[in-house]
């Protein structure tokens, strides 16, 4: 998956040097939860889901600027495994995910983190409509999987640490095969943690970090940010039919610190479910005005040097056929290949059901800048 490369690229971004030697560990971690079941043909599948979670990380030490702006998190990349609580119907899930795992407060041996991974799964069961029509949960073997998740960290031994938290493991499709109501599995863990090898003792004294391209070094500007994203969506257990979606999304984005940016943008969608289900119901062809849903609302940008995650949210204004409302969620994950030009991959939302999820490129431009003043 596209998450999967531009996440991973940060993880190998760092510079060779002595304080990136010896600062890969491995961690192994035992979950135990339920399913948070959000539909009621869900209900069937409350059980207890028990997991286990092997990781490959290594620290951050400030080679770059945005690594002593999250306090030094941690990259690597999880193994998901689990039975999904012994349910013929849904199968098993194997998950692969690259993540960031941010510190929230450290205090000597003390520490608490977040967690955040997207990549993608693989689930052994999903939807048929003749020999698994239960299942309505998943509609094909691959899917996204993300994961959410707090923990608290005491280290033992310079080596060693060990670990208990809580989050949140989630699967879908993004509607790319339907049925997809999803997964969403919230499980408690307890884990142990240690170096491959002997830390480099001059790890913890970090390093003092220096601008690179595309970091933000204090100037001020507004910026227009306009990308596109296709998608496709397999209806044919509900009406027989694929569908092709092609949206175009325009923000206007202040840059108020390294990490953020905030603003407000405006959506124009083509879904051609939209398109069949008003020509069902009218009998009458639409027009392309009829199934064009225009949206707008505000933005939010955090910013990890050239991968950002943007969230928009708000409502849509003009279009016939809204689907399952008139609010949306968007988010997309952002890679920036040039200063300017962005790769982009959107998961668009109705009240947190996915619609799709869409690939596509966008362009970036400064349309008021005022330059850093440095004081000696």
């Amino acid at each position: 998956m596209m998450c999967w490369s531009l996440l991973a690229s940060i993880a190998v971004a760092q510079p060779a040097g002595p304080h990136s030697k010896n600062n890969l560990s491995f961690e192994v971690k035992a979950q135990y939860g339920f399913l948070l079941s959000h539909h009621l043909e869900l209900d069937v599948f409350n059980a207890h889901f028990p997991a286990l979670e092997f990781t490959l990380q290594k620290e951050t030490w400030g080679t770059s600027k945005w690594e002593e702006a999250y306090a030094y998190p941690s990259l690597g990349v999880s193994g998901w495994v689990s039975n999904l609580g012994g349910f013929e119907s849904i199968g098993s899930a194997y998950a692969l995910y690259p993540f960031i795992n941010f510190p929230l407060t450290r205090s000597g041996e003390h520490s608490l983190h977040f967690k955040l991974g997207i990549g993608v799964a693989y689930l052994t069961k999903h939807f048929h409509r003749i020999e698994n029509y239960k299942n309505f949960a998943i509609g094909s073997a691959f899917n996204m999987a993300a994961s959410l998740y707090f923990d608290y960290r005491l280290q033992l031994t310079k080596r060693t640490t060990i670990s208990t938290g809580f989050g949140l493991t989630h699967f879908s499709n993004g509607s790319t095969k339907t049925p997809n109501y999803g997964l969403n599995i919230f499980t408690a863990t307890v884990g142990v943690t240690t170096y491959l090898s002997k830390p480099n003792p001059g790890m913890r004294k970090k390093i003092l970090p220096r601008y690179f391209p595309f970091e933000f070094d204090g100037s001020k500007f507004l910026e227009l940010q306009i990308s596109t994203a296709v998608a496709a969506k397999d209806m044919s257990e509900q009406l027989g039919e694929q569908f092709m979606v092609y949206a175009a999304f325009t923000n206007i984005m202040a840059r108020v610190s390294f990490k953020s940016k905030f603003g407000a943008g405006v959506d124009y969608t083509y879904d051609g479910s939209d398109a069949y289900l008003i020509k069902k119901e009218t009998g009458m062809e639409p027009g392309l005005r009829d199934v064009t849903k225009v949206g707008v609302g505000f933005a939010y940008e955090l910013v990890l040097e050239r991968t950002s995650f943007l969230i928009n949210a708000g409502m849509y204004v003009a279009g016939k056929e809204r689907g399952e409302g008139d609010f949306f969620q968007r988010l997309t994950l952002k890679y920036l290949f040039t200063e300017n030009w962005f790769a982009n991959m959107a998961l668009s939302a109705h009240l947190g059901k996915a619609e799709y999820i869409g690939l596509g490129i966008g362009h970036r431009v400064f349309v008021k800048y005022r330059q850093r003043i440095h004081h000696d």
